[in-house]
């Protein structure tokens, strides 16, 4: 199998077509459909939808959507905003909200229609934030549905937002490294 010979994951939907920055590392796995566009060092892993059918999805730069995260939009107010160096944990439901730069969503976690995690906020795992409530910069929320449990220092801040520039550096590795192949027999 070649490269040329693997499916691509990017969709056109009517007139919109994603755009995504030659820097941008997406898995040939993941679905990007519609109006969807990546910034610069960005990864998009492994079995990822995006799809911006209703509305539109921004990705910033240096951010991480972790495998098997799912992003979706609602028509009117519920694009999908997602500024710089975000991390968003593996198998994640993002649904029509703002995720703003350094913003750090947990693993399985969900968001719903209008909610807002601030740059240096904390949404743990398997919490659900739901619609138009807002985790503040410096406020780790769990829970399900999520709730404030505690404040976080500020070293605890940057080792979370620290996790975005170990994935970018990911990225860039798979985007120059990775290609499809066949399996060593044992």
């Amino acid at each position: 199998m070649t490269r040329e010979t693997v499916p691509s994951p990017f969709y056109r939907l009517g007139a919109h077509v994603p755009r995504v920055a030659p820097s941008a590392w997406v898995a040939p796995s993941a679905s990007v459909i519609g109006d969807v566009e990546i910034g610069a060092g960005s990864g998009i892993w492994f079995g990822c939808v995006l799809r911006g059918d209703a509305n539109k999805i921004r990705i910033g730069e240096r951010t991480n959507i972790q495998d098997g995260t799912v992003i979706h939009v609602d028509p009117g107010a519920f694009a999908a905003m997602i500024g710089n160096d975000v991390t968003i944990g593996h198998s994640c439901l993002i649904h029509g909200c703002t995720l703003e730069d350094g913003a750090f969503v947990g693993m399985a976690s969900t968001i719903l229609n209008g909610a807002v995690v601030e740059g240096g906020g904390i949404l743990g795992a398997g919490a659900l934030l739901t619609s138009g409530k807002r985790v503040k910069r410096g406020e780790l929320w769990t829970g399900a549905p999520a709730q404030l449990r505690r404040t976080l220092s500020e070293e605890e801040i940057q080792d979370f937002m620290s996790v975005a520039v170990h994935y970018s550096g990911n990225a860039k590795r798979f985007l120059s490294q990775c290609a499809p192949t066949q399996p060593d027999v044992l």
